[in-house]
């Protein structure tokens, strides 16, 4: 996804905003694409997270599996698990997890969210924007470059990322096919957890 610049220079941004931003922007650019070598080198050589709870053990996690994978191995894996040969063994598209009713219009919804946000496809962007990697990409867009309210990254959230999103993260760490991207999703997981806890006290 791309969007136009903001129109009023930001403001320097909070440094929890900042590490939130990040996440989400490492988030989505592991799901978007397997990691290279010099992704996987900037996530052992990255600061880890305060304390020891279940996001700073998660992300302790994924530095350990970054520092063994091999990027081969990895692009065969992110194939296998989210595009596959006909059918993908888990669908990364969030509202596959949501929808309840043949009326619902979830993928409709998110579109809508987008251009009210000012947020464009990419002209060689082919996936759908329930993608969790354009989803996550439009929180660390809202947070570090449009600085939306708390209140709408909230709603975003809450409407469009959180429950898909964790279900996402279940149905790639119980599939048989995931290894590294197990580790992945434990601490994308814990991440999206970690930011409900937070948007519930406000």
């Amino acid at each position: 996804m791309s969007a136009p610049e903001a129109p009023q220079k930001a403001k320097p941004l909070a440094p929890e905003d900042a590490a939130r931003a990040a996440a989400y922007g490492m988030v989505a650019r592991l799901f978007y694409a397997p990691p290279d070598q010099g992704l996987l080198a900037q996530i052992v050589h990255g600061g880890g997270f305060e304390g020891d709870g279940p996001l700073a053990r998660a992300w302790a996690e994924l530095a350990a599996a970054s520092r063994s994978a091999f990027p081969v191995k990895l692009e065969q894996e992110h194939t296998d698990l989210f595009i596959g040969t006909g059918k993908a063994e888990v669908t990364p598209y969030l509202t596959h997890y949501t929808i309840r009713y043949a009326t619902d219009t979830p993928l409709v919804d998110v579109r809508q969210q987008f251009r009210a946000w000012g947020i464009a496809r990419r002209e060689p962007a082919s996936e759908p924007e329930d993608h969790i990697a354009a989803l996550c990409e439009a929180m660390r867009f809202a947070i570090a470059v449009q600085q939306r309210t708390d209140e709408e990254q909230r709603q975003f959230f809450d409407r469009f990322l959180y429950r898909g999103g964790i279900a996402f993260c279940d149905a790639v760490s119980a599939s048989p096919k995931a290894v590294f991207y197990r580790v992945v999703a434990r601490f994308a997981r814990a991440f999206l957890e970690v930011e409900n806890e937070v948007f519930r006290m406000l």
